[in-house]
């Protein structure tokens, strides 16, 4: 028995509780307004005051005339009603109510009018027009409110029509509570079914936007990776030119110290556990890609120079800028070179981002523009290099492309990585423009190179940068 009561009471709270959920949501002011249509625009608001005046019209004319009302009560009644419709748009739940209260006036109204025998066959609680007017609020209200809002409004509209039908009734009328809360449920199911698919679309977007994303949130961090992986590969080589130079010093200078020994000792010490920890972090960073893998820009298979991007291949320079030219050239894309200012050896990370840029310039042309030619133009200047590729219009339509869109990202952060900048999009020549300026540190000294591989005969240009 005590199960029972527990159980019970129980029961009653949970009622009790959803009951004060509900007075809350249906005694309430507060402004909610339709949102404007996302083809449309204002016609849905418009298209529902127009219905509303045209509510009022019939609605007048029948109260007036069969219901032979008042001027002033018809009047009354009918702007409540069609009232309750505009107000509907920016305040659902003040404008159920403001309807419920003109259809009881009016019930109130018109039975007093059939008790009287004065009209028969009147339809009541609920006329025509009454009904129409109070599918509209009830359709606004359920399209911005929680589902237990709308229950709560369809069951307070079929509680006043059992009570004023059911309970009080009338004389010499046609009966419509049990058609009018038929429809009322129609268009409360309706409603709700049109908010579900509206919220999940929404979700669905939202979904997709944080998607997108993480998507290029993720490109990013990979392409920092790979950034990291190449310039590790500099470092690394730079450690281990400091040890052998730590090795050999001492063997340079005669009678040394043993001051001098230790240092250079220690010197080299610390360029050897440098460099071991540096071969631990490269083998981190190459365990995403195994060797012959060839990823590229998210995109497998072999760069544009031919070269895959096997894990302990040294990191190309502008060096190998004629190679990169001439594969690119056997893969189809007419490309010249134009080299202007005083061509000199510059630190490995402005060298490898400058041929990366030129590289994947070039991969995306191939991609994307069929049947165009390309220049690629490398100005030095005290300050730093401006790297320019430059690709005129496309003759044919770029077939469908399976990488992932983000190689001006990783352009973007090479350059940035640099202190430099990179600018993108159209040019005069009806075509599209990569330009990025890499500045050099004048902290930096750039460490020799070897002399520069010699570009194709067609492609070399005085300092001047004419042909």
């Amino acid at each position: 028995m005590s199960r029972l009561n527990r159980v019970v009471n129980e029961g009653a709270k949970t009622v009790l509780r959803w009951l004060r959920v509900l007075r809350g949501d249906l005694l309430t002011v507060r402004s909610d307004p339709l949102p404007p249509s996302v083809w449309l625009r204002w016609v849905p608001h418009g298209f529902v005051c127009l219905a509303a005046f045209g509510l009022f019209l019939g609605d007048l004319n029948q109260l007036q005339g069969f219901g032979r009302l008042g001027h002033g009560d018809s009047l009354l009644v009918a702007a409540g009603q069609c009232g309750a419709v505009v107000l509907a748009l920016r305040r659902p739940v003040p404008a159920l109510w403001l309807s419920l209260t003109a259809t009881l006036t009016g019930t109130v109204l018109l039975r007093r009018m059939l008790m009287a025998g004065q009209i028969d066959g009147f339809p009541w609680p609920w006329h025509a027009w009454g009904i129409a007017a109070h599918l509209f609020v009830l359709l606004l209200l359920v399209l911005r409110v929680p589902t237990r809002v709308s229950v709560g409004a369809l069951a307070l509209t079929a509680l006043l029509t059992y009570v004023l039908q059911g309970l009080w009734g009338a004389w010499n009328h046609s009966p419509t509570g049990q058609t009018a809360v038929l429809l009322f449920a129609v268009a409360v199911v309706l409603g709700i079914a049109l908010r579900g698919r509206r919220e999940a679309r929404a979700e669905l977007v939202e979904q997709a936007t944080l998607t997108a994303e993480e998507r290029a949130r993720r490109t990013l961090l990979e392409e920092r990776s790979r950034i990291a992986r190449e310039l590790h590969d500099v470092v690394a080589h730079h450690m281990s030119v400091i040890s052998i130079q730590a090795q050999v010093a001492p063997h340079l200078v005669e009678n040394p110290s043993e001051e001098l020994k230790e240092n250079l000792a220690g010197i080299r010490q610390n360029a050897v556990d440098a460099l071991t920890e540096l071969r631990r972090v490269l083998g981190v960073l190459r365990s995403e890609h195994p060797a012959g893998t060839g990823v590229h820009e998210g995109v497998p298979g072999p760069r544009p120079d031919g070269s895959a991007t096997a894990p302990h291949a040294p990191q190309p320079t502008l060096d190998r800028l004629g190679a990169l030219v001439e594969n690119t050239r056997a893969a189809g894309l007419a490309v010249t070179t134009e080299i202007s200012g005083e061509r000199r050896p510059l630190p490995p990370g402005v060298e490898l981002s400058a041929y990366r840029i030129v590289q994947e310039a070039l991969s995306n042309v191939l991609r994307h523009a069929p049947g165009a030619t390309a220049q690629v133009r490398l100005a030095y200047d005290r300050g730093g290099l401006r790297v320019e590729v430059l690709n005129s219009r496309p003759t044919r339509e770029a077939p469908l492309s399976s990488g992932a869109g983000h190689g001006l990202l990783g352009m973007r952060e090479r350059a940035a990585m640099l202190g430099g900048t990179l600018t993108t999009g159209p040019w005069t020549g009806h075509g599209y423009q990569v330009s990025a300026y890499l500045p050099v540190s004048s902290c930096t000294a750039p460490v020799p190179a070897a002399a520069p591989t010699a570009l194709p005969e067609d492609d070399k240009t005085d300092k001047d940068g004419t042909a």
